[in-house]
């Protein structure tokens, strides 16, 4: 079970160096601004709650997104699991919230949890601190991008959730999902859930949403694996999932 606002918590705890710093901004300024003279004046206090404003809307959408739109609630999941699927991995970028929903909310007979992150590779700030505050789950296998420890066609079922866009190489991308393509069976499916860049993330994360990539770019790189999207699952304005199969299988 979820903790309330667990959510938005772990996004404050692994970002407050941005926090912090969007603090100290705005407490410079507003120290300049009650000395300063207009137009200068103004300008500063406009300045000040525009940055106050920004981040609250960060912190209001981002509980809504992980607290309260039933994101890890999964039904809007269920749709899409194969109910015989005799295996199902569900791959991580080194912070792991997903695992345990899914086997109690739809009993695997057997779940493969693996955690891709490299230090050297991956290096999101916020991908650290929360190896720092949260203990990897029990029984995950540590993994490569570039090779899965499974054999051809062994997946049933694959989920990939707010973890590949920390792959920041295109090349390492693309290799990761052509791993996914090789373990996944003919009629299996890949679940990729991510934000994307586009107007809905800006609004929420404004430069912060560099970080995710656009859906187009998503496109090109299933494609550059020979992968297919089967559907697409709108959960929120600011998150959509992909689902994938092998190029050339019917849905």
């Amino acid at each position: 079970m979820r903790k309330p606002l667990q959510g938005i918590g772990n996004i404050i705890r692994f970002n407050w160096p941005f926090y912090l710093l969007s603090l100290l901004i705005f407490l410079i300024l507003m120290l300049f601004a009650f000395t300063a003279v207009n137009p200068i004046r103004f300008w500063l206090f406009f300045t000040c709650t525009c940055i106050s404003g920004v981040t609250l809307l960060s912190i209001i959408i981002s509980a809504y997104i992980y607290d309260f739109s039933g994101l890890y609630r999964m039904r809007w999941l269920t749709d899409m699991i194969d109910k015989e699927a005799a295996t199902a991995v569900n791959v991580h970028a080194g912070f792991d919230e997903t695992s345990e929903i899914l086997q109690k909310k739809y009993h695997f007979r057997n779940l493969l949890v693996f955690d891709f992150y490299n230090s050297r590779n991956h290096t999101e700030p916020s991908i650290k601190l929360a190896r720092k505050l949260y203990k990897p789950v029990t029984g995950a296998v540590k993994i490569a991008t570039d090779h899965l420890p499974l054999a051809n066609d062994t997946a049933d079922m694959v989920f990939v959730m707010f973890a590949a866009h920390e792959i920041r190489n295109v090349e390492e991308r693309i290799i990761f999902f052509k791993e996914l393509q090789r373990i996944i069976s003919s009629k299996g499916k890949i679940v990729v859930t991510e934000h994307l860049r586009d107007i809905p993330n800006f609004i929420a994360y404004t430069v912060g949403f560099f970080h995710f990539y656009s859906r187009n770019n998503w496109l090109k790189t299933f494609a550059a694996a020979n992968l297919s999207v089967a559907a697409t699952i709108k959960i929120t304005p600011f998150i959509k999932t992909f689902i994938l199969q092998k190029h050339g299988t019917a849905s």
